[in-house]
This record gives structure tokens, C-alpha cells and sequence, in this order.
């Protein structure tokens, strides 16, 4: 396939050209965007292919894409600012600045469990519209007055949509003012949870590869076991993940979800916007440097409730793990957040790294999708 990957790549990360050509020339993306910084230089920008297979709309400099759960990172970087700047004790209970909250069971539950997937509440406890997503008011007190799947603080389960209402209400409460709102006017005018108009049309299409390339094929490093286990919760309707992840439902290629602004999975962005991001954040302009060691700071790991595998969490930001592969040359000093379908946004303080990777076709990693890895790896092999 004969695709032009137009932008800039500094000769020493011609290897992060190359991996990202070589995706389009095998078929393994449709279009895509990745960006790299080293400090404050821009090192990569790189966007080719089609935001539209149906129309042949081309994949521009600043096509935005949705990032999926690479939002969360963002949503939690906004609500660690305003906890910062009021005051808020995050190992404190959350009651403390959300009163609503303490029932139920979870009148102990600290802001720390909130941020580290902790507090039983992965999924709503009934149906959710589209249209009741876009009130976050709404549905922060629903999530308030519902009781938890386990006892707070006993066990970690991703909260696939529910995170960003939860940690949302922190920002929504203190500032009086949408994530999406806040987001853009503090950490990135880029970066859209809840896209208006113009945006949306400018938007990228989120597009599934062929049913035949979605199949598990490469469950590499999972054991058979986890892998089993796996099978039977996506088999599942009633499953943790299952609830968590389609309670809100609706197409992201729709402009009430687009325009929605879910402070979980909500992001309509570039690459280089979402990379820009992690670079004020490595050093030290969007949260101060001791408050950003704390939140990439590893609170739990080991077999995750809701996904059925390994995740690590500190407060928002996910580290290496199962569900987070990253090459052994990233491993100790990455964090960030991966996205549905193959987003990625990293950064690294050691090494003054900032990375972005965003496309439009919804592939799966146990499906062999190894695109945001060996861009990964392609970047540190340039350090």
C-alpha cells in the first residue's frame, strides 16, 4: 500500500520513520500521527494516510483523532493541579471535599483510591444514554449514591468509563467548570474532551480492521490461563468490563459522544498536541516536580478485577505492565496511559522523554498490534 507519511523526523530517529512507513506499507494503519520530544525539541512529527477511507479524506498535520483512554492521564493531570492548587490531602477521604459520596460503604474511601482504579465503582449500576453522559453533574451523583463492588481500597479494577466522572468531580467541584473546559484552558488548547463543531469535522474516523484481523493471534506474554480468562469475561455481558465499558454506549464517530466530553476516553486530539502534553508535564510546568513523582509512583499491581490481567496504577498514570507493554529498554522510567485500539501517550523523566502515537483503525494488541511498541522501542534505541 503506497501511502505518503509526510512531517519531520530529526536523522537520529529516522528509525521512528521508518517503523512508522513501514506500518502503513504492511497495512497496519490507515492513518495515524506520531510525535516525539527530547526535552523541549520536537524530534518527530510524523502524520500520514486517511482520517476517511469512505471519502479518501486525507490524514492532515492537525487531523485530531480520538485517544481513548490516553484521556485519563489528562483528566487526572487536571484534577492533581486543582487538588494541589485547594488544597485538597489526597490521602484523605474523598468525603472531604465530595460530602455525597460518604455512603454506601464509601465514606473511607480516599482520593488516592479514586485515582488508582481502587474504589468499586468500574461500572454504573444500570442503563446509561448518551445524552445523560454529556451532564457530568449528573453523573458524578449517580456514581455517588451507588454502592461499591468491593470494598474500597481491598482491590484494583480498571474503571473504564466511570474514572473520569469520578476524578472529573474533583476539577468540577473546585473550579466549577467542565474537564474539558479546564483542560483546554490550562493544559493544552488541543486537547478536546468534548470536540465543538469545527473540530468534529476535522475529526479522524474511527474504523475496525477486517474481522478476520481482529482475532487473537498473538498473546504473547500471556500464559494460557490468563488467556482463558480473558475469553470468558469478553464472552460475557455481564461481565465487570463488559458493564464498564458499555454503559455509556454510542459510536465515537458521533457528534453527541464526540461532542460529549467523557473525562475517561473523550479526547479528540493530535499526536503532537497529546505529546506537547507529556513534555510540560516531564518538566514540571503542569503539576510541580515532587507532586508528579508521587502520581506516577506505582500504588497497585497484580491481576486487575475488571480486565482480568496485570495493570499497575499510580494516581491516573499507568505503568508498565500486562495491559501497558513497553520494550525492557522503557520499562523502569515510563509512564502514561494507552489508549482503545492502539493510542499511546508516554513520558519519561529520566530521560526527558515525550511520545504520542494516535490512529483511526481499532487494532487489538492480542490481535498482534505491536504499532505504539515499536515506535516505543524505535525511540529509545535513538537515545
Amino acid at each position: 500500500m503506497d501511502v505518503r507519511v509526510d512531517g519531520y523526523a530529526d536523522p537520529a530517529f529516522r528509525g521512528v520513520r521508518e517503523v512508522f512507513e513501514a506500518s502503513f506499507a504492511d497495512g497496519s494503519n490507515l492513518g495515524a500521527g506520531v510525535a516525539v520530544y527530547a526535552g523541549d525539541r520536537l524530534l518527530v512529527d510524523l502524520w500520514g494516510g486517511l482520517a476517511d477511507s469512505r471519502t479518501g479524506r486525507a490524514w492532515e498535520r492537525d487531523t485530531p483523532c480520538v485517544a481513548f483512554s490516553c484521556t485519563k492521564a489528562v483528566t487526572a493531570t487536571a484534577a492533581l493541579q486543582v487538588a494541589d492548587e485547594h488544597g485538597v490531602r489526597l490521602d484523605e477521604p474523598v468525603a472531604r471535599w465530595w460530602p455525597e459520596f460518604a455512603c454506601a460503604g464509601k465514606e473511607s474511601t480516599t482520593t488516592v483510591e479514586l485515582f488508582s482504579h481502587q474504589a468499586g465503582l468500574p461500572a454504573f449500576d444500570g442503563p446509561v444514554s448518551v445524552a445523560e453522559a454529556a451532564d457530568a453533574g449528573a453523573m458524578a451523583a449517580r456514581l455517588a449514591a451507588q454502592t461499591p463492588e468491593w470494598e474500597p481500597g481491598t482491590r484494583h479494577g480498571y474503571h473504564a468509563l466511570t474514572f473520569g466522572w469520578l476524578v472529573g468531580e474533583l476539577v468540577r467541584r473546585h473550579t466549577d467548570s467542565t474537564v474539558g473546559a479546564y483542560t483546554r484552558a490550562r493544559l493544552g488548547a488541543e486537547l478536546h474532551i468534548g470536540a465543538d463543531a469545527a473540530v468534529r469535522e476535522r475529526t479522524a474516523r474511527s474504523e475496525f480492521p477486517p474481522a478476520a484481523q481482529q482475532v487473537w493471534s498473538d498473546t504473547d506474554p500471556l500464559d494460557a490461563a490468563t488467556v482463558a480468562r480473558l475469553a470468558e469475561i469478553f464472552r460475557d455481558p455481564e461481565s465487570m468490563l463488559l458493564r464498564g465499558t458499555t454503559a455509556p454506549g454510542g459510536s465515537y464517530n458521533g457528534p453527541e459522544v464526540q461532542a460529549g466530553g467523557w473525562p475517561a476516553v473523550g479526547m479528540f486530539t493530535t499526536a503532537r498536541a497529546l505529546a506537547e502534553f507529556y513534555r510540560d508535564l516531564v518538566r514540571g510546568s503542569l503539576l510541580r516536580p515532587e507532586l508528579l513523582q508521587v502520581a506516577v509512583r506505582e500504588q497497585v499491581r497484580g491481576v486487575d478485577a475488571a480486565l482480568g490481567l496485570e495493570s499497575a496504577f499510580g494516581l491516573g498514570f499507568m505503568r508498565p505492565c500486562e495491559n501497558f507493554i513497553v520494550p525492557e529498554s522503557a520499562r523502569r522510567t515510563v509512564f502514561g496511559h494507552p489508549g482503545a485500539g492502539g493510542a499511546v501517550g508516554i513520558g519519561d523523566i529520566d530521560n526527558g522523554i515525550a511520545m504520542a502515537f494516535i490512529p483511526n483503525l481499532r487494532r487489538d494488541w492480542l490481535a498482534g498490534d505491536r504499532r505504539a511498541y515499536q515506535l516505543i522501542e524505535a525511540v529509545y534505541a535513538a537515545l
